[in-house]
């Protein structure tokens, strides 16, 4: 059900003081120093924002050039920090120049560049389009992976290096036919990061702040898509990690395993931050759905609630969630998420069952996807077409309130030489930052408000 736009202010306003954010309220700014912000789990929590899209459009405070990448930035302490890529036109194969950009927050000016040499050869053709990882910013360094595993930390003022490592030639790593996108998590002295290394290396930490490897674990053959992630849960921290032969959890100080779950994953494709809310601990895939796992209370350990099935992931023949890149969000008992066509859908996270399907909030073709970000009781979406939403997800059905465009899709979505499913994408997570949203296509990146007093 979608709502009219001036009509039904009344209702969004509702949502708004509900929620805490009305506008005549601010708290302090907050950057987005990481994959998906504060800890990861997608919530932007800064209030005096717009309850809704000014007829006449954002207003973007700076569109600065770069080159093509699927990373989204991070911002902190003032600086935006976004990866991107440029093919050599004179290569037979699939080789140029990665980088990382530094630019100011206010004024989008460039602080500095960082690039290095890298080849793409390996990497599934339709998607060697630059690096999928976004920055993650620890006080005075930043972490940035290439598509091909090879990590930087860098210093945020100047750009230097402070130390580097190669997945490929150190570790034997297997790369995902995309790339590496699994952005590296700071933990206390520690960058725990998936390298994907054989026999015995899928995940490693090292040494923040010099390098130096600290454990390593997981004998999985083929990598991970798939973040790592820390939750508190059964009284122990849990670093949960998605991969494709299944879940495990693992302490993540030491790398020892507390308990894992098999599951196999189509074609590699393991994509999203595994999400608890609760005890529920989702994961949802391309080809075999999603597994809803319930983590005990008392002790690090998990339990099968339900798993889907079908090798069919084809909407007319699915009644569950097969998740491609959307992050799904748990309210209550019920799960949110947009499936394997752009398919939006409602489940009962307790069995699984399906409530409702909707195809209004982003567009039905294969690969759909949408990134999701919850804002109190209300939620903005970025859709493959570029365009900001404001919504609500109910058991009874999606809730639209306002929609605009924020930035244009630029990027190919085919797959396979024949480019059987090719469409025109923006498949980038944006930075939710000091009341401004900072996305990128493969052409710009931009900065727009979202201050109420702005508009």
């Amino acid at each position: 059900m979608q709502i009219g736009r001036r009509r039904q202010a009344a209702a969004r306003l509702g949502v708004a003081l509900a929620a805490g954010i009305c506008t005549a309220a601010t708290v302090a700014a907050e950057d987005w120093t990481q994959w998906r912000g504060r800890d990861r789990l997608g919530v932007w929590h800064e209030t005096g924002i717009v309850d809704e899209f000014p007829q006449s459009g954002l207003k973007f405070k700076w569109r600065v050039p770069i080159r093509s990448g699927f990373s989204g930035p991070a911002v902190a302490d003032g600086r935006v920090f976004v990866t991107d890529w440029m093919e050599d036109p004179e290569s037979r194969t699939i080789d140029g120049t990665e980088r990382v950009l530094a630019l100011d927050e206010e004024t989008g000016a460039e602080l500095w560049t960082y690039s290095w040499g890298a080849t793409y050869r390996a990497l599934l053709a339709s998607y060697a389009g630059g690096p999928l990882a976004t920055p993650t910013v620890d006080g005075e360094r930043v972490y940035v992976l290439g598509a091909t595993g090879l990590l930087w930390c860098l210093n945020v003022e100047t750009g230097a290096v402070i130390w580097h490592r190669n997945f490929q030639a150190e570790f034997d790593a297997s790369l995902p036919p995309w790339g590496t996108p699994a952005a590296p998590l700071v933990d206390g002295d520690k960058l725990i990061t998936i390298v994907g290394g054989e026999p015995d290396a899928l995940v490693v930490a090292f040494d923040k702040r010099t390098g130096a490897e600290l454990w390593r674990a997981l004998e999985v053959t083929g990598g991970s898509s798939s973040p790592p992630i820390i939750y508190q849960a059964g009284g122990a921290r849990q670093l949960i990690i998605w991969h494709t032969s299944g879940i495990a959890s693992l302490d993540p100080e030491s790398g020892e395993t507390y308990w894992e779950e098999p599951w196999e994953t189509g074609a590699s494709m393991n994509v999203i931050t595994p999400l608890k809310v609760g005890n529920y601990l989702l994961v949802s895939q391309f080809y075999n759905g999603s597994l809803m796992l319930q983590l005990s209370s008392d002790r690090p350990d998990a339990t099968l609630m339900w798993k889907g099935s079908s090798r069919s992931e084809m909407p007319n023949e699915t009644e569950g969630l097969h998740t491609v890149i959307t992050p799904p969000v748990i309210i209550d008992d019920y799960l949110y998420g947009v499936g394997s066509y752009g398919e939006l859908r409602g489940l009962d996270a307790r069995t699984g069952e399906r409530l409702w399907m909707s195809g209004e909030m982003t567009p039905q073709a294969r690969w759909g996807g949408a990134f999701i970000v919850r804002h109190g009781d209300r939620y903005f979406v970025n859709n493959d077409d570029g365009d900001l939403i404001i919504a609500q997800f109910t058991p009874a059905g999606y809730v639209e309130y306002d929609r605009t465009r924020l930035i244009e899709a630029t990027t190919s979505a085919g797959f396979g030489p024949r480019k059987r499913h090719d469409r025109i994408v923006n498949w980038s997570h944006p930075a939710y930052a000091n009341r401004h949203i900072v996305q990128r296509n493969a052409q710009e990146i931009v900065r727009a408000s979202l201050a109420a007093e702005d508009y």
